[in-house]
């Protein structure tokens, strides 16, 4: 089964200027076969991406809220904690 699902954030704490670029990453610490990514912010079902990294070139002030990435194994779902991004 899926576990340990880890965001990382570049720059790091997911403090960026506005105008900048933020790239999420998504890691899972144990899993087995093909694993699927999706990324969503603030609890809205919009899907943001379907990678393992999220990059966000030139960030705005819509660009704050919680991320998070959900990893699907074919046989279930983990989710990370979500990851506050601030736009300063």
């Amino acid at each position: 089964p899926l576990s340990a699902v880890s965001l990382s954030a570049q720059p790091p704490r997911g403090q960026v200027a506005l105008g900048d670029r933020l790239v999420l990453s998504c890691a899972v610490a144990m899993g087995t076969g093909p694993l699927f990514f999706t990324w969503h912010q603030g609890g809205s079902g919009a899907l943001l991406g379907t990678d393992s990294c999220l990059e966000l070139c030139h960030i705005g002030d819509n660009d704050s809220g919680h991320y998070q990435c959900w990893v699907n194994d074919g046989d279930s779902v983990a989710e990370s904690v979500p990851l506050n991004v601030t736009v300063l």
